[in-house]
């Protein structure tokens, strides 16, 4: 039985996109729906009676897995929203800075001014090289841009356009020794690289399990150091708010934020054994991931003449390269800024891969993923597919 056979991706489509939403496992999917079977048998017995401990015991697994204590991570759907309950739980004053970097996510982009500008404050933007040739620049780039005003930088450990892992530890280290609290955007972290959040020691990390590590969608993590956790709540605020419980009021208010199907993140665990029981587990999946994406990278740098943008020791299961400038348009009927190339990837060739804006129009990027159900003939198939798109030798 290949490897693929344990997803249920359409067997007509190359899939090389795996960063983007992830893609669950059958076995993990049919966890799931036995959760929710359990779910609709008695709605009222399970969120009463039976939710608080199954959402203990996935967080437990959780904490294990990410290496934190389990009263220090609460669920949430995705990064994005544990950006926004930290960012929209903190207090900021008129000239106040957040800092980001311009690799970051744009969602989270969008959020940080969004808040800045409610408060007064102003959101600064450490450039960082692309490509470049070592994890030096990207900490000189963010130390740079640091001012007395900084009050919070958001880092990327995986960055979602360019795919490049961040030198977080130390960065995390020069920007506290600075007075300046860190929230991690891990989105790609969790399954791509081994975690440990207590030796990390940054204030706020979050990260999802629906991408690596193949959960459902609508499983994710917000980490909060002990010592800042007062105040921080979800965005939406519901009966934990005043719970007279003995509990700690950071996971009364995250666990429960109102009627929602949380078996998401009660099948993590199925996902996480399924890595452990069908790919070998966790090392052996990230070596043989990270061993396929080099090749793939330099076959399509082969094809597209360009040289490797970072170095291999940056990369985990995502990478990234240059294409020739085109205009990236969003077509009259799509709601999403689509590139003209990526849509004929995949309508002439079924190939399903992002091309990315980078920096801005008419410079772009090619994103691949490696993933335990990819082979190497499929980066083969994007090769030819690019190289006949873009009329390459």
């Amino acid at each position: 039985m290949s490897l693929r056979a344990h997803w249920v991706l359409d067997e007509d489509v190359v899939f090389l996109n795996h960063g983007s939403f992830g893609a669950c496992p059958r076995v993990v999917l049919e966890a799931q729906a036995r959760l929710r079977a359990q779910l609709e048998a008695e709605p009222v017995r399970f969120f009463v009676r039976e939710l608080e401990p199954l959402l203990a015991e996935a967080r437990a697994v959780a904490a294990r897995f990410v290496g934190c204590d389990e009263d220090d991570l609460v669920f949430v759907r995705n990064a994005t929203e544990g950006v926004n309950a930290v960012l929209r739980s903190l207090r900021f004053a008129p000239g106040d800075a957040i800092l980001v970097t311009d690799h970051g996510y744009h969602a989270v982009g969008n959020a940080a001014r969004w808040v800045a500008e409610r408060a007064g404050a102003r959101v600064d933007v450490a450039r960082v090289p692309f490509p470049l040739t070592g994890p030096d620049e990207v900490v000189e780039a963010v130390l740079a841009a640091v001012t007395p005003e900084t009050k919070l930088a958001i880092v990327d450990q995986v960055t979602s356009p360019t795919g490049v892992v961040f030198p977080l530890t130390e960065l995390v280290l020069r920007l506290e020794a600075r007075g300046v609290d860190v929230l991690v955007d891990a989105a790609h972290a969790p399954g791509m690289l081994p975690l440990d959040l207590r030796a990390l020691g940054a204030a706020y990390v979050t990260g999802n399990f629906h991408k690596w590590v193949c959960a459902p969608k609508g499983a994710a993590f917000l980490h909060v150091r002990r010592d800042r956790q007062e105040g921080i709540v979800p965005p939406v605020i519901s009966h934990g708010w005043d719970s007279p419980r003995p509990r700690s009021r950071f996971l009364e208010t995250f666990d429960w934020t109102g009627t929602a199907d949380p078996t998401a993140v009660l099948a993590l665990p199925a996902a996480l054994r399924f890595v452990d029981e069908v790919c070998g587990g966790w090392e052996a999946l990230r070596a043989r991931c990270h061993a396929l994406l080099l090749e793939g990278r330099d076959l399509l740098a082969a094809a597209l003449d360009v040289p490797p943008p970072v170095p291999d020791a940056m990369l985990g299961m995502l990478a990234a390269l240059p294409l020739p400038d085109a205009e990236t348009r969003a077509p009259p009927e799509s709601a999403l800024y689509l590139d003209a190339l990526q849509l004929a990837l995949y309508e002439t060739h079924r190939v399903e891969v992002p091309i990315v804006p980078w920096p801005a129009p008419p410079k772009r990027l090619v994103r691949i993923s490696a993933m335990a159900y990819v082979t190497p003939d499929e980066y083969a198939a994007l090769a030819a597919a690019l190289r006949e798109e873009l009329a390459l030798p």
